[in-house]
């Protein structure tokens, strides 16, 4: 039996998260609303209130943002749409002669039809040059975690892989409070 379903359509993505909460996890695939706000709060707190609404069971829903120090914090919670726009290879351009910083956020919520919680992480990279991929997720061929020696995460073996996306996710904050609430 699964107590909580996770709302992506990314297998991946669901055992990564059933593998670090410790237990099984659904899944499931719904098209939500995509709210447009600079506010990663407001954005997924809103898709997962639409999931509730849709399923009736507790959902568990995530959304990340990512910021270029150099471009102002943009694109922000519009990264997806950036990275369907504009080709990996551009995005490092853009940056070329500036400061490569960057912060990628998490933000997962909550709701069972009461309970509202909501899980945030944050995590400061770095942007390469250039994309590099060797596999990894989306846009792990452009960051750099800063204990790599300059090597991306699609470039990471799978131990260093491992490390980094936990790194990068609010995994033991969202266990700690569903083995409180489940």
């Amino acid at each position: 039996m699964h107590l909580v379903t996770f709302i992506t359509g990314n297998q991946n993505k669901a055992d990564y998260l059933a593998k670090y909460l410790g237990f099984p996890v659904a899944h499931q695939k719904i098209h939500l609303d995509e709210l447009q706000s600079l506010s990663l709060r407001e954005i997924v707190e809103h898709k997962v209130k639409q999931a509730y609404d849709i399923i009736k069971k507790p959902v568990l829903v995530e959304d990340v943002s990512l910021e270029f120090s150099a471009l102002g914090r943009l694109p922000w919670p519009f990264i997806k749409f950036f990275i369907e726009e504009v080709p990996f290879d551009r995005i490092c351009s853009l940056l070329d002669g500036k400061e490569r910083g960057a912060v990628a956020r998490c933000m997962f919520w909550y709701y069972d039809g009461k309970n509202l919680e909501f899980f945030e992480w944050s995590v400061l990279w770095s942007i390469s040059n250039s994309p590099r991929w060797d596999g990894g997720f989306w846009w792990d061929r452009l960051f750099i975690p800063h204990w790599t020696e300059r090597r991306t995460a699609a470039e990471l073996s799978t131990e260093e892989y491992e490390r980094f996306y936990t790194e990068a996710k609010p995994f033991w904050q969202i266990r700690d409070f569903l083995h409180k609430v489940l």
